[in-house]
């Protein structure tokens, strides 16, 4: 590669240097001249160009001196030399360029192709048509093997040295004889370069049949041979059935993806014989609404013909009957005139003055009495009709609401959808499906009852505009009926089927005052603020790992019936707790949180249990007894209260394992402490029967003494130092019950008992006195026992 590369600059600067362009040198006849031909060692799969052995000459360069000529047969002569070199390195870059690119296998295969296709390429180079070629090849080789001689001549033209006069005869004739030679190559070129494309496309189809790999850049398959030095040499190429099974793939995606437009365009078909479908019943139902508004407005138009028509005869009668009555009372009046007038007439007549007289007063009386009275000489109606004027305001709604669809098909409300409600308001979803026009809808509600007068509870109605809603104001854990109907211009829809919603319930109330833990377990107790009962609790518990960075780790226990949980922990931990109620509404808030440490038992005192003369202060781990008269006093009592012993139980310890507390004590305090059952008796001594174990403290004139109680007995113990700081280990799993002087760290005594039930600490006061308690201590190592 490198000796071909280089020939080939030398190319260049010899064309450079004498203002021409590149064009192959001519070198010396070598073995394989055939025929009048000579072969040319070339790179095959270089450029078409490369094979334009004689190139037509540009025009301007028939007047190239000899000495170009000859300069040119010298470097043709270099050319022919690195082609030598260049064959024995071309052998050994393809064994390591196959190497390199794992085609060690086919390395002798592909330097076989290569001389077969040098063979190939010598074969195929185009011969001399005519013999008019051949003789113009065979002047031109016979000029070109005395190029010794004029290489001389120009070399001694170069250098200037003498001589150089006698030699212008000879340059004159090189000059014609070039000049006749390139004219002659520039006929032979056009058919020279027909012949060299037809061989061209056969080489091409010869390596298509060949190929074994395949060009990434270029989109074909192509020979390893010509990865390795033809023009895909920079380009990216792949194995070719590796690259048939890519375009297999590509081809199995487009299928799949043409598969799918098929689908889509199915289902588009199908959804437009739907759609077809529908105009046809939507026409129907148009029709059918047309015909029910035309035969509602001929309705309408015929009542409202038949009221005007029924009101006209009412008016006609009414006049009528007020003109008759008035002809009528003309007529009897017209009557009394007349008797009045033949009376008055049959009087002038009479011829008897007494008579007369008598007559006349009568006659006069009643005529005045007549003339008094008015006559109406008024019409009382008048012959013209009222005009009336019809009301179409009813028909036009109707023609106007022809266009229009019909009243809307009544709405499905949902079902109520998870965490669509909080403890004050539910969010309610419907649909309607048919294509009635909707402009809004009319949602009611209302609370659900158990008790008979349900139809009573207030309803609410609210308008809206979308199919969705969101209720406030509501009840925490109530049950709320809804239904809802949809509007439009034609009227209002049936109402849906009712359904029911439940708001979440409000966050329960951790008793603070009742946990208990210990190491590696808590039991947390609550209580639920609503009326109705809930389905489960969910807590939710954070263990702190930084408590200035406020990190924690949260988990959830959820599907818990009742309103305490028994809570595994880990030791030496900090958690905070939280309580969350649910129901089908959803859950409710968090619960205050609490804070719980397992870095030992915890436990609190009952109240329930105190007797009446025992006090617990403020801090409610503390007990003090100011009195002990009348022990059995009139106080109030629970149920559940000691009666005799001036005692309290604590809180009970339901966790196995060990659990440690202390109790402080003063030197001359009289009291008693330890463990019992939840039913030990009351009405008796902690210590004196067979459901509680104490240490108790009693004050004798010569010394402290100090009992270990359990069904009244105790073993002879004396204790030199009286503890100031008492400590209480209880051991479910070992069966002990041991008491420390934890001031000194010395053990006092063990019961070894079996506990067949969880115990509650017990505290007893027989002396007036405090006893301070502390729990949620860790237990010292000194504790164990052999």
């Amino acid at each position: 590669m490198s000796s071909r590369s280089g020939s080939a600059r030398d190319y260049e600067t010899s064309d450079q240097s004498h203002g021409r362009s590149a064009s192959p040198p001519v070198p010396e006849p070598t073995e394989t001249e055939t025929g009048g031909l000579i072969f040319y060692h070339m790179d095959l799969y270089g450029s078409k160009e490369r094979f334009d052995i004689f190139p037509e000459e540009p025009s301007g360069q028939g007047d190239r001196s000899l000495g170009d000529t000859r300069r040119e047969s010298a470097l043709s002569s270099e050319k022919v030399q690195h082609s030598q070199e260049a064959g024995y390195d071309l052998e050994k870059e393809v064994a390591e360029l196959a190497k390199m690119y794992g085609l060690d296998e086919d390395r002798e295969k592909e330097l076989e192709l290569l001389g077969g296709h040098l063979e190939m390429a010598e074969s195929r180079r185009p011969r001399a048509r005519t013999e008019k070629a051949g003789s113009q090849v065979s002047v031109y080789n016979a000029s070109k093997s005395s190029s010794p001689v004029k290489d001389q001549s120009q070399s001694t033209k170069q250098q200037g040295l003498p001589g150089e006069a006698s030699q212008d005869e000879d340059q004159s004739k090189d000059r014609a004889e070039d000049e006749a030679e390139n004219h002659t190559w520039s006929r032979e070129g056009l058919s020279s370069g027909s012949m060299l494309d037809e061989w061209g496309s056969q080489a091409v189809s010869e390596e298509e049949e060949g190929a074994d790999v395949f060009c990434s850049t270029c989109k074909i398959p192509i020979r390893a041979f010509d990865k390795l030095f033809g023009e895909h040499k920079d380009h990216e190429v792949s194995q070719l059935p590796s690259a048939v099974e890519s375009e297999k793939e590509e081809i199995h995606k487009n299928m799949c993806k043409l598969e799918e437009q098929i689908a889509q365009m199915e289902n588009f078909a199908s959804h437009l014989e739907e759609i077809f479908i529908t105009v046809e019943e939507n026409f129907g139902r148009q029709e059918q609404n047309f015909e029910v508004h035309y035969n509602d407005a001929v309705q309408v138009l015929a009542q409202k013909y038949e009221e005007q028509l029924e009101a006209l005869g009412e008016e006609k009668r009414q006049k009528l009957e007020a003109l008759y009555g008035q002809l009528v009372s003309c007529g009897e009046h017209l009557d009394t005139c007349k008797e009045l007038t033949d009376a008055t007439q049959e009087l002038y007549l009479e011829n008897d003055k007494a008579t007369f007289m008598k007559a006349a007063v009568t006659m006069v009386d009643r005529l005045e009495e007549f003339l008094k009275k008015e006559v109406d000489l008024e019409l009382s109606t008048m012959p013209e009709f009222e005009e009336r004027v019809i009301d179409f305001s009813e028909v036009e709604q109707l023609m106007n609401s022809i266009n229009t669809i019909p009243a809307p098909c009544a709405p499905v409300i949902n079902p109520q959808a998870p965490n669509a409600a909080t403890g004050t308001s539910l969010r309610v979803c419907w649909g309607l499906f048919s294509d009635d026009t909707v402009e809004c809808y009319q949602l009611c509600y209302k609370p659900v009852s158990n008790e008979r007068r349900s139809d009573e509870q207030a309803e609410h109605t609210l308008q809206v505009k979308e199919t969705y809603c969101t209720i406030t104001n509501l009840l925490p854990n109530t049950q709320y009926e809804f239904w809802v109907s949809a509007l439009n211009a034609s009227g209002i829809s049936p109402p849906s089927e009712r359904a029911v919603y439940v708001t979440a319930p409000s966050p329960p109330i951790i008793k603070s005052k009742k946990i208990r833990s210990c190491e590696n377990a808590a039991l947390v107790c609550w209580e639920s603020r609503d009326i109705n009962p809930v389905d489960s609790y969910m807590v939710e518990l954070s263990k702190l790992t930084d408590e200035e960075n406020g990190d924690v780790i949260t988990e959830s226990i959820v599907g818990i019936p009742n309103c305490e949980v028994l809570i595994h922990l880990q030791p030496t931990q900090s958690y905070r707790i939280c309580v969350r109620a649910l129901n089908l509404g959803g859950s409710s808030e968090r619960s205050e949180p609490v804070l719980i440490h397992t870095t030992g038992t915890y436990f609190c005192l009952n109240e329930d249990t105190a007797h009446p003369l025992l006090a617990i202060l403020d801090d409610g781990f503390t007990i003090a007894c100011d009195q002990l008269e009348n022990p059995e006093c009139d106080l109030p009592v629970y149920d559940n209260s000691f009666t005799r012993c001036i005692g309290i139980l604590g809180s009970l310890i339901p966790f196995p394992g060990k659990h440690y507390w202390e109790v402080e004590v003063e030197e001359d305090t009289e009291f008693r402490i330890g463990v019992a059952f939840e039913n030990t008796p009351r009405h008796g001594y902690l210590g004196a029967n067979n459901s509680s174990w104490c240490m108790r403290h009693i004050i004798t004139p010569s010394r402290h003494k100090y009992e270990f109680l359990h069904s009244g007995m105790t073993p002879d113990i004396r204790i030199t130092v009286p503890p100031r700081r008492i400590g209480i280990l209880l051991d479910y799993e070992n069966c002990r019950l041991s008491f420390f002087n934890a001031d000194i760290a010395q053990h006092l005594y063990t019961f070894n008992s079996h506990f067949q039930h969880y115990v509650h600490p017990c505290f007893a006061l027989e002396t007036p006195g405090i006893l301070r308690i502390h729990s949620g201590i860790a237990i010292p190592p000194w504790t164990v026992l052999p």
